[in-house]
């Protein structure tokens, strides 16, 4: 089970899972508003708010969904992700990394020694 949670949590599984999801919401964004903008040229726009796939209502549906999954995305995918990460895997106090510390220890003690730097 310690295996399953890392995979899930350490890895950038929900990363992706959340991007994938988020990318294929807003395709539809973009579908419909480029056939909202093509089917404007051609022809007259005296139908610009109909309910056919080409109008600008389906665009504005693809926008309120896109922005609707946004929202459960967040509230249901990220956010509980963010604190079980948090939580399992907390991240690294504020200050100098250990590495970092202990390069300068040694610096340190070099100078007290009287060696160059």
């Amino acid at each position: 089970m310690t295996g399953f949670k890392n995979f899930i949590l350490k890895g950038n599984l929900i990363e992706i899972a959340t991007g994938l999801i988020m990318a294929l919401a807003f395709a539809a964004v973009v579908t419909t508003f480029t056939a909202w903008l093509t089917s404007l040229l051609p022809e007259s726009a005296s139908d610009v708010f109909s309910n056919e796939p080409n109008s600008f209502g389906a665009f504005l549906n693809a926008v309120i969904s896109f922005l609707i999954m946004g929202a459960v995305v967040y509230f249901f995918i990220v956010l509980p992700y963010t604190k079980a990460k948090e939580r399992f895997f907390p991240s690294e106090p504020e200050g100098t990394p250990a590495d970092i510390a202990l390069l300068e220890e040694i610096r340190d003690a070099i100078k007290a020694r009287g060696g160059a730097v």
